[in-house]
């Protein structure tokens, strides 16, 4: 294999579950799909997804987290790296440990990119601590080259509503990130989700049908898609489209089968060659009056 074709190691934190596709068990599985090796840390140690039941949640602990993320910036490997990819944290205090290592990957690689999925809430509320909430606001979002919020995420980052497409347009952009890919965005399309992006004035949405009682785990499943297809120089535009498609094939084939949580061993094929059909929508400038 020549130099030339070895894809970056990207490095991921995130929570682990032993069921399910969730948090590592879908990011990792997506990238190494897509041919990226993956330096995995765990946030938190859970049985399964919080939402299938009250379960033991291990924290490591705040020192010991911080050391070994220490141990990852100082490894001589360490150019290996060409991005970081940050999602749930098992509490505050592990956020100014990952930032200082987002930093040592910058200074070391200057072209990595960091994403930040800011796991912190849905249409439910806040379901982290609002210190954690806050952390991740002050000190990822802002370290982040692609964030990729949901929508409720998205309104509570930035402050303002999103409801429509043009008002989550608007809190994208005052987020302030070169690249925002917003999940559950909301569409045009009657009965549909999407996931909207925000860039440099390109403005665009991929949607698709919406699914009911759908299995856990799509935002972080589309993080490390779209992260992967970004790193292997797809167009903005492309990755979105692919990685919102695998996506959702990954989706609806679940819940196709009455599954309670997404089935990747068996739907791998889609995460890289995706057959979805989704609808690809332009937006002009932001409505400054919504």
């Amino acid at each position: 294999m020549s130099a030339e074709s070895v894809k970056p190691a990207v490095i991921v934190l995130s929570s682990h579950v032993a069921r399910g596709a969730v948090g590592n068990r879908a990011i990792v599985f997506a990238l190494e799909k897509l041919g990226f090796p993956v330096w995995a840390v765990p946030t938190v140690l859970l049985p399964w997804h919080p939402g299938h039941g009250r379960a033991t949640r291990i924290v490591p602990e705040a020192a010991q987290f911080s050391d070994l993320l220490a141990d990852l910036a100082r490894s001589p490997r360490l150019g290996e790296v060409g991005a970081v990819l940050t999602g749930y944290f098992g509490d505050a205090g592990q956020i100014e440990a990952a930032a200082r290592l987002v930093d040592s990957v910058k200074a070391a690689n200057p072209a990595a990119t960091y994403l930040c999925d800011p796991v912190c809430g849905d249409s439910g509320g806040l379901y982290v601590a609002q210190e954690t909430a806050t952390a991740l606001r002050n000190e990822m979002v802002p370290r982040s080259d692609i964030v990729t919020p949901n929508r409720f995420e998205l309104a509570w980052l930035a402050g303002m509503p999103t409801e429509t497409p043009q008002q989550a347009i608007a809190a994208a952009e005052a987020l302030g990130r070169p690249l925002n890919a917003v999940t559950s965005a909301p569409a045009l399309m009657a009965g549909g989700t999407g996931v909207l992006l925000v860039a440099d004035g390109q403005r665009l949405a991929i949607e698709h049908r919406a699914i009911d009682r759908a299995p856990n785990g799509p935002g972080d499943l589309f993080s490390a898609l779209f992260l992967g297809r970004i790193l292997a120089g797809e167009s903005r535009e492309d990755a979105l489209r692919k990685a919102t498609a695998s996506a959702f094939e990954a989706l609806a084939r679940a819940s196709r089968r009455g599954a309670d949580e997404l089935m990747l061993a068996e739907d791998a094929d889609c995460l890289a060659h995706p057959m979805a059909m989704v609808t690809l929508r332009r937006f002009a400038g932001p409505d400054r009056r919504a």
